[in-house]
């Protein structure tokens, strides 16, 4: 069966602007006007250079904004050999209930110049919410790992000038700031009874668990503390979370590493995920929605198929990208690395959960 070619995205850009962006800092969050022809329709964009550390990497990541406000995030996948990691997690989070951004892999160029495949990424900001019929109130990004709902900073251990330290609002104004403050600070405020309370009415607990169970079972360690959105649906004026970032999946971490299946334990990590997990109701929900999601999707009968077609879908682009830092024989060994993942995680996960079961029942503390 022949394979559908992906989509170009083609850049058009005055070459004293290439030079700038090639010469200024990296960091830089300044735009440069571009045309982008993409779908046969060519348009007025803005292009900029994006991510964390991957900004140090011969082959950048982009965000492209259009006239229109659409913002897409082109990701170079620099340290993934399979170049499915985000896209194969944000499948599976939308599977399981949670919203997580669209992907679409395409091919990139400059000025008729090949940049190789990119993994074109939805942006989470309100149009986001809009194609899913939600009305969003605010939506904060959890940029860096002090969004750990603690009271100090990770590294230096010192207690954190802002309850806010690590996030970034992208959508809202100062009283929805403020707002999420008051939230994380009631955490550590109150206890017992109205704990409990302030969680269940501030927090859409069965959609937070539902997002828990994906991290934990995509083993993205770097998921908890930062890379996702806290959002807040106006109906209701309850707390969501959506995900972010998740190259460093299904075996593998951020920077490409083979981790194992181990690295996540079941209960996941954060201080608002260990008060979560305290309220009875809360944990037997996770517990339960655990086992069910390894009944069900978290399968190799369920994801094979898909991995398998993900795969195929790229291989014959990949094998032509010569931007990449894998080789092709590392990228065709990807799908038994994923589907031994699969197989091991639910190995552990289900080991897990008959110890925390039997700890419970022997009433011994689990949530560190």
């Amino acid at each position: 069966m022949p394979v559908e070619a992906l989509p170009l995205r083609s850049i058009h850009i005055d070459s004293n602007e290439i030079k700038r962006m090639q010469e200024e800092d990296v960091w830089s969050t300044r735009f440069i006007q571009v045309t982008l022809e993409m779908d046969g329709i060519a348009m007025p964009a803005r292009i900029r250079h994006r991510g964390g550390h991957t900004r140090l990497y011969p082959k950048k990541s982009y965000e492209v904004v259009l006239d229109n406000g659409t913002a897409l995030q082109w990701n170079a996948e620099y340290d993934d050999p399979s170049m499915l990691r985000n896209a194969l997690s944000f499948h599976y989070f939308n599977t399981i209930g949670v919203e997580a951004p669209g992907t679409k892999h395409c091919n990139v160029e400059w000025n008729g110049q090949p940049l190789g495949v990119y993994l074109e990424i939805e942006s989470v900001d309100q149009a986001f919410f809009e194609r899913r019929g939600l009305e969003c109130r605010s939506i904060h990004y959890a940029v860096n790992d002090s969004a750990n709902f603690r009271l100090t900073d990770p590294i230096t251990r010192k207690r954190k000038t802002s309850w806010y330290e690590g996030y970034e609002l992208k959508l809202g104004k100062k009283a929805d700031r403020s707002r999420l403050i008051a939230f994380i600070r009631k955490l550590h405020q109150t206890k017992g009874r109205e704990l409990r309370s302030h969680l269940l009415e501030r927090l859409d607990t069965p959609q937070y668990l539902k997002w828990l169970a994906g991290a934990v079972l995509t083993g993205n360690y770097d998921g908890f503390d930062q890379n996702y959105a806290l959002y807040e649906v106006k109906q209701g004026g309850k707390y969501r979370i959506a995900p972010w970032d998740y190259e460093g999946t299904w075996g593998r971490n951020c920077y490409g590493k083979p981790c194992g299946a181990e690295l996540v334990r079941v209960q996941g990590y954060n201080r608002l995920t260990k008060l979560v997990l305290a309220v009875p109701t809360c944990r037997s929900y996770y517990r339960n929605l655990l086992t069910e999601l390894l009944d069900t999707s978290f399968t190799e009968r369920e994801l094979g198929p898909l991995v398998q077609a993900m795969h195929q879908s790229i291989a014959q682009n990949i094998q032509r990208d010569v931007t990449r830092k894998w080789s092709y024989t590392a990228f065709e060994n990807e799908y038994s690395m994923i589907m031994n993942y699969i197989r091991e995680r639910r190995r552990v996960i289900q080991k897990e959960l008959k110890q925390w079961r039997r700890a419970d029942r022997q009433k011994i503390p689990m949530l560190k």
